[in-house]
């Protein structure tokens, strides 16, 4: 079962993330064979770290449900909240398989919180410049709750569009980089 996890970062928590930078990697390393993206979110800055974003491949809820909130930064209190949602892998590849590449071009995070009848069920044509892109499910996997995005764009507006906007209660577009340890 795939699933898509955002921890938000709670205000002033840099320090503390910078801290336990190690501790974080070190737990994610765990989980290398189930990720199928991962990566910060940014302030406008583009190095202040927001959030963080992970997409993996876990047996069930209670896994997601552990690897979501025994996660190293989450323990110390650096997050305020999580998103934590089934998600289904419309591309079938990671974020390694991108054809793009780890650099070049400005990448996002786009979120669409579902409002009643599923929407963007199917892949946009314009592929290339996807990195991840699938629904966000119900714990059963049967209801629409949304859609999330990691995409390549030339700027906010353009990965904005990515999503049908009057199908969402609500967008979110976040500054997102490919993550992991540095090479």
């Amino acid at each position: 079962m795939e699933f898509f996890c955002y921890h938000r970062d709670r205000p002033g928590s840099v320090t503390l993330r910078n801290e336990l930078l190690e501790e974080h990697w070190s737990y994610m390393d765990r989980y290398e064979r189930e990720m199928i993206a991962r990566g910060p979110t940014l302030s406008s800055d583009g190095d202040t770290p927001t959030g963080s974003v992970h997409i993996v491949d876990l047996p069930d809820s209670a896994a997601a449900r552990a690897f979501a909130f025994n996660e190293p930064n989450y323990q110390a209190g650096a997050y305020r909240d999580v998103l934590l949602r089934r998600w289904r892998n419309m591309l079938g590849r990671t974020m390694w398989d991108f054809p793009g590449g780890r650099t070049g071009g400005s990448r996002y995070l786009v979120l669409g919180l579902g409002a009643g009848q599923a929407a963007d069920l199917i892949v946009p044509p314009d592929r290339d410049e996807l990195i991840a892109y699938g629904p966000l499910l119900s714990d059963d996997g049967a209801t629409w709750l949304g859609t999330a995005v990691l995409l390549r764009a030339p700027d906010p507006d353009t990965a904005r569009a990515v999503l049908t906007p009057d199908r969402h209660a609500h967008i979110e577009v976040h500054d997102w980089q490919f993550g992991g340890r540095p090479s």
